[in-house]
């Protein structure tokens, strides 16, 4: 019987290979909001390594909603170009799907880099800029607070989102994931520890869903309609009072009744006091909860390092797909090697079939066997 991960998957009308995609990585690499020959060497490996799906790092939306100054967007005719660039260079050697997260950080925007310590960068100082939240308190004790959006600044994020859909399909990207997680905007908006709104996008749950619901119908409505869009959210804040997974289930089936095309669960990221149990599989329970309440597909992900760790997510229903994030940064064959471990098979470039071991046979998914 041949492993579960490793069986094919339709999300939307776009046919999967296997259950293994690639998350979205920050790289914190971008020049004003555009890819670097940095960004092709990224992608470009992975889109090697014989998972199902790859997906372009958090997208901003605005130049406002970077969460660095270093951070891909698109925005404009330069960042569309840009983005051009790069998957011209990663498709001419890979068939493999690419996805693209479109995002906008919030109160979490204007940070330096990870490598230089993160912390947020001031208005008025080099590299940094004013954040937008739905409320006007920060992320964290002593930060410069950010602005609360009124209307016409909700309105400007919607449109945003539309616009970097569009260009995402003129793109020929096969499919998008809004953000919605991680203590970014539309997270902010959800969690009632961030949004302390009295109008109609704060107080009641369904006041708190709507952004994120109308971000969603703006990008369905402006990405290719037989093409997947689908959503990242947090499960939990992991802060007693806020926003949790009776919550978060609302919301998947608010998105399913519109249309969704499949659910990524992460979550956490909203809150300084977050109290996360960090361990294997430890947001696989979020995924199970929201896997048994839809019908859209579900994504897992967080710790996932293991294979038969991996097969038995995905065998035992726990969620459609496993997302690999820093697991494939460290190990880029690891689809490979799942699937060697597990009897299974990959594809893989034809430059790269001599590397087959010879203890693995048919891991490779070609016609007739490589000489290793």
């Amino acid at each position: 019987m041949s492993p579960r991960l490793f069986t094919p998957f339709e999300v939307g009308k776009l046919r999967l290979a296997n259950r293994i995609v690639i998350a979205p990585m920050c790289q914190y690499s971008a020049q004003d909001g555009c890819t670097t020959d940095w960004h092709l060497i990224h992608l470009g490996h992975l889109a090697l390594s014989g998972a199902a799906l790859l997906t372009i790092e958090a997208t901003a939306v605005v130049p406002e909603g970077r969460i660095s100054y270093a951070d891909v967007g698109l925005w404009s005719d330069e960042t569309e170009a840009a983005l051009a660039r790069t998957l011209e260079g990663v498709r001419r050697w890979s068939d493999m799907p690419i996805a693209i997260q479109l995002a906008h950080a919030g109160r979490k925007a204007s940070t330096d880099l990870p490598w230089k310590g993160g912390a947020q960068i001031a208005p008025g100082h080099e590299n940094g800029w004013q954040t937008v939240a739905p409320s006007a308190d920060p992320f964290a004790k002593g930060e410069n607070p950010p602005l609360a959006l009124d209307k016409a600044g909700i309105e400007r994020v919607r449109t945003g989102f539309a616009d970097a859909a569009r260009r995402a399909g003129r793109l020929g990207i096969e499919a998008v994931q809004i953000h919605a997680a991680h203590g970014y905007l539309l997270h902010e908006f959800l969690s009632p520890l961030s949004n302390r709104r009295d109008d109609d996008y704060g107080g009641s749950l369904e006041n708190r869903m709507r952004l994120t619901l109308e971000v969603y119908d703006a990008v369905r409505e402006a990405f290719p309609a037989d093409r997947p869009v689908t959503v990242r959210v947090s499960g939990t804040d992991w802060v007693e009072g806020g926003w949790d997974i009776d919550q978060t289930i609302a919301l998947a089936k608010a998105l399913e009744a519109r249309g969704c095309d499949g659910i990524h669960v992460s979550s956490g990221g909203l809150d300084p006091r977050q109290q996360i149990p960090v361990g294997p599989s430890y947001q696989v329970p979020l995924a199970r909860a929201v896997k048994q309440a839809v019908g859209m597909p579900v994504v897992a992900v967080g710790l996932i390092t293991d294979y038969e760790q991996a097969e038995a997510i995905i065998g035992t229903g726990d969620a459609d797909f496993v997302g690999l994030a820093r697991t494939i940064l460290y190990d880029p064959r690891w689809p490979w090697h799942a699937a060697a471990h597990l009897g299974s098979s990959v594809q893989a470039p034809d430059q790269y079939l001599r590397s087959q071991p010879r203890q693995y046979r048919s891991l490779f998914d070609i016609e007739g066997s490589a000489e290793s």
